[in-house]
């Protein structure tokens, strides 16, 4: 076969770099509790409540994408997203009140999601299937690099001022949508056609399926990226600290990507893997749960880092294999949803746990559900295909570049 049918289309590699750059201002919504608190005295439950409302937010973003994707276009919609959420982050980081503050965060989770859509259907369409776990392997390892500089950028900045952090992810931001709008190939609107269907995304059971099993962990997920601040406030240590875990959790992530590559662990089924994964996340939590300093806290990361190395490398590509032909970005996002839901629960879970349960109680719960999970998977894999589901193409805004 020739070499050049290996190669992944430069559309993927710019989308690749956009998003590593735009991760590395991307931990700020991590402290979003920590500065209601802090600089509003909120309480824990009211902090939760806004982040609840933030995550709520990000729902219809997701929606709004995909329909701005198909009527303005894709790159349109993606340089809108991004230039959107750097104007809320301003707006969160010069805040005066609490009342201003809630308003920025609902704002920033209706641009949050803004960007996934359009981004995720134009890696899809770029490549052919036996290249998208490739290409959503080289996302999932360029957001990590990109979060190796935003753990160590969010410790230094939170010691500091936590505004500042987020004063930093609106440059990231905005600096991405220049570099989109610069190098992403123009939209090119077609004349929209009628199209017929025999069904949609939402009959599919195993699409379903793939979004019950993501939002759970997704659940998870959230829950570390949201709630680590205030969980190791609670035992004493500092919450910017979490910025050090979490370039722990990026270096885990980029150092283990040849594991991906090891005949053993390619070979094997997404059930397998994705079980394997979540009892990885199972081990990692439990670790949260009795961790009492940095450390330890650090050794729980690396091992929730495998987890998610497993299960974000190849969710994406189950999905997209899920597909009927010119489908993948409606089944995407669908699934996509499985993140706004988490972002939505994940914080009132979680400040709820640690206030009247504790940071034990919280952890503990999380390592149970991933156990669950894991014994789902292989009783009932979500990836096994109950419907046949026809759903006709719709016109493309950008061409192909693989069929260029």
């Amino acid at each position: 076969m020739h070499r050049s049918a290996h190669r992944l289309p430069r559309i993927v590699w710019l989308l690749v770099t956009a998003r590593a750059f735009n991760r590395l201002g991307a931990f700020s919504m991590s402290f979003l509790t920590v500065l209601i608190s802090s600089e509003f005295g909120a309480g824990t439950a009211t902090a939760g409540l806004i982040a609840a409302l933030f995550g709520l937010a990000t729902i219809p973003s997701r929606l709004i994408g995909g329909r701005l994707a198909d009527r303005i276009g894709r790159r349109r919609t993606i340089t809108l997203g991004l230039s959107a959420c750097a104007l809320t982050q301003l707006g969160i980081a010069v805040s005066g009140s609490l009342a201003a503050v809630t308003v920025c965060a609902i704002l920033l989770g209706l641009s949050y999601e803004l960007y996934e859509p359009p981004s995720q259907a134009m890696i899809a369409d770029a490549v052919p299937p036996k290249l998208r776990v490739r290409a959503y392997s080289l996302l999932n390892a360029a957001m990590a690099a990109g979060g190796m500089g935003a753990g160590l950028l969010a410790a230094g900045l939170g010691r500091w001022d936590l505004r500042w952090l987020f004063v930093a992810d609106a440059v990231t931001c905005a600096v991405c949508a220049v570099i989109v709008r610069a190098a992403l190939p123009p939209d090119r609107p077609t004349p929209s056609a009628a199209t017929t269907s025999t069904g949609s995304p939402w009959q599919d059971r195993a699409l379903l399926a793939m979004l019950g099993f993501g939002t759970a962990f997704a659940l998870v997920h959230m829950q570390v990226i949201m709630s680590l601040p205030l969980s190791l406030e609670q035992t004493g240590l500092r919450p910017a600290d979490a910025g050090l875990l979490f370039t722990t959790a990026a270096v885990t992530a980029l150092a283990a990507q040849p594991l991906l590559r090891l005949r053993r662990v390619a070979e094997l089924s997404a059930p397998a893997m994705l079980a394997a994964g979540c009892l990885l996340l199972a081990v990692g939590l439990a670790g949260y749960a009795v961790a009492f300093d940095l450390p330890t806290y650090t050794l729980a990361t690396v091992v929730c880092g495998l987890g998610d190395l497993l299960i974000m490398g190849r969710v994406l590509a189950v999905v997209a294999d899920l597909s009927p032909a010119g489908a993948t970005g409606r089944y995407l996002a669908v699934y996509g949803l499985s993140w706004g839901i988490a972002t939505a629960a994940a914080p009132v879970l979680g400040t709820q746990l640690l206030e009247h349960a504790g940071v034990r109680a919280l952890w503990a719960g999380m390592a149970g559900v991933c156990l669950a999970l894991a014994a789902l998977v292989v009783a009932r894999p979500p990836t096994e295909r109950r419907t046949k589901i026809v759903v006709a193409r719709p016109r493309a805004m950008t061409p192909s570049p693989h069929k260029q």
